[in-house]
Parts: C-alpha cells; sequence; structure tokens
C-alpha cells in the first residue's frame, strides 16, 4: 500500500502546482465616450472574463476595439478620431477591482464613471503579466506584430517614464499633453490620430496618485473637445502577496455606487480551476478504489488444486 500512498501524494502535489502556477493577472479596459465608428459591432460594457497574454490584448484592441484604423500604416480608412491614449498603470491587480476598499479610489472612480458611461466599452479582467518583460513592450510590440504595414512611428508620442522610445524631446507635464492635443486638432489636416503612450507614474518628480493622473488626461481630452479613446492597462510591481485571488465581478459595469460587487459568483477563471480540481479528486478516489481492488484480488489464496469429492 505504500506505492499506492506514494502515487497519490504525487497527484496531490501536482494539483498543488497546477494551481499556485496560475499566472499573475492585471486588468485592462478601453473605452470611448462616442463610437466614432470603431466598432461595427455592439461594444458597451463587453468583458472578456479569459486569461489573455498582453500580445493577444493588443490584438484584440485592435480587431474588436477598432485601434486598427488608428494605429496602424494604411489599415483601411481613417476614423474620426484625434488622440489614442495607452495608459499604463503599476497598481491594479485583477482582485483590486472587486474590494469594497481601495488603495487608488480616485483610480477606480475614473475607471468606473468612463467604463459605464461610454459608448465603446471593454473589459478585460485577466491579463497575465510577466516580471521578464515591460508592459510597455509587449503591447507596442504586439501593436506591431498585428498591424500588417506597421504602426505609425511619426504620431507616436511618449511621457517622460517610457523606456521604449529614444527621442530627447518627451511629454514632461500635463501641460505639455494639453498643448499636444490642441495642436493635433488645429494643424492635423490628415486626420490621423496621434497615440499618447503614458507609461506608469507619467512624469519625472511626480508627486501625483496613478488615478490622479488618469483622471486628469481624461478631463485634458475632455475639455478640449477632442474625439479620443483610451486603453488602461496595468503591470503590478512584484508578485501577489496572496496568490488566491477573488473572484472579478463586473463591478464597472454597475451604474450606482451604491451597488455592491457580488464576490460569491464564480467567474469564468473560478469554474476553469474549480473543474479542474474536481476532476484531479475524483480521478484519485477511482485510482485508489482501482488499486485497493488490485492489492485485494491478488491477496486471495485459493488453492490451486481441489480434493475430488469422497463417495
Amino acid at each position: 500500500m505504500a506505492s499506492v500512498w506514494m502515487a497519490v501524494a504525487v497527484m496531490l502535489v501536482a494539483a498543488a502546482q497546477l494551481v499556485a502556477a496560475a499566472p499573475v493577472t492585471a486588468p485592462a479596459f478601453l473605452w470611448a465616450p462616442k463610437n466614432y465608428g470603431l466598432s461595427s459591432n455592439e461594444a458597451k460594457e463587453v468583458v472578456h472574463y479569459q486569461t489573455i497574454s498582453p500580445e493577444s490584448l493588443a490584438k484584440s484592441v485592435l480587431e474588436e476595439g477598432g485601434w486598427s484604423n488608428l494605429v496602424c500604416s494604411m489599415d483601411g480608412p481613417q476614423k474620426n478620431v484625434d488622440v489614442a491614449v495607452l495608459f499604463l498603470g503599476s497598481k491594479l491587480h485583477s482582485s483590486d477591482i472587486s474590494k469594497d476598499k481601495q488603495a487608488d479610489p480616485a483610480l477606480a472612480d475614473t475607471l468606473k464613471q468612463s467604463f459605464s458611461s461610454s459608448e465603446l466599452s471593454m473589459a478585460f479582467p485577466y491579463v497575465a503579466m510577466s516580471d521578464d518583460e515591460e508592459l510597455e513592450n509587449s503591447l507596442l510590440s504586439g501593436f506591431t506584430e498585428n498591424c500588417e504595414h506597421g504602426p505609425r512611428g511619426n504620431h507616436i508620442t511618449y511621457t517622460d517614464m517610457c523606456t521604449t522610445s529614444s527621442e530627447s524631446k518627451k511629454l514632461s507635464s500635463m501641460d505639455s499633453i494639453q498643448d499636444l492635443v490642441m495642436s493635433r486638432m488645429e494643424n492635423n489636416p490628415t486626420g490621423q490620430t496621434e497615440l499618447i503612450v503614458f507609461c506608469s507614474g507619467g512624469f519625472k518628480d511626480n508627486a501625483k496618485s496613478e488615478g490622479e493622473l488618469l483622471s486628469e488626461v481624461v478631463s485634458v481630452l475632455n475639455k478640449s473637445g477632442a474625439k479620443y479613446s483610451i486603453l488602461y492597462a496595468s503591470q503590478p510591481y512584484g508578485l501577489l502577496e496572496h496568490t488566491s485571488e477573488l473572484p472579478l465581478a463586473r463591478y464597472l459595469a454597475e451604474k450606482t455606487n451604491t451597488t455592491k460587487p457580488v464576490l460569491e459568483k464564480c467567474d469564468g477563471e473560478c469554474q476553469l480551476k474549480s473543474t479542474l480540481l474536481e476532476g484531479v479528486f475524483v480521478g484519485l478516489v477511482l485510482l485508489i478504489i482501482l488499486i485497493s481492488g488490485l492489492c485485494c484480488m491478488m491477496g486471495i489464496d485459493t488453492p490451486s488444486r481441489f480434493e475430488a469429492p469422497q463417495d
């Protein structure tokens, strides 16, 4: 029976490793106040619950979110959008959205209000992150790979904290972003979209929170009258202190602040893990029954020859 318990122990360890190997995930949100013809389908409060990579996120944003005609060269007719913003954060984990108490309330409020009030809004709650590569590089390389003729490099502007661009002149303040947006609207006869990459922290010597920066960016775009679309994505620093993540309810789709997310519901990732664990435990029980039965059968000591009955 020692071999039976050894096999059981191995399978339990494998099951634990399977659950523990789940990647650290962070949310991403795409929205535009108006559709602007970006998506031919109804794309309001759409939530993709699958766990995807940053490269897959870039592909979905291009194809489903309509950014293909904003950031790609010669990819169909130009859409009527003045500015596209790629806002890269570093605070949110997937489990943070469903919490009542937020570490950065301004960030949660801005995301919720923008997501629920926009005509085009898509959520990607589970984007698998890696400490090996910056999210900035992953998304931009994803845009490059999925743009047939490459991105419009001459219409991409970066903030101070970005590492991708080697340009000497970058956006160093919120005023510089406002000046760029106004300049784009006044001197843009070709109708090409300006892509602003706002990296984590935004500017050097910045003392504002991530939520305050995002709120200011949205405010600048709204006051300028620009037609815009924003993609927010987060790459939290370090690993989660607790590997188990709460299921992410559709918190951003709720219309009122008084409505609380339903945490007891099991989402797609939760159901996948529970199904795998159920299968492992059922398999263990059947294996134990099978091995126990075989051991009992082999332990039966029956005579190989029977004596003839006496008359």
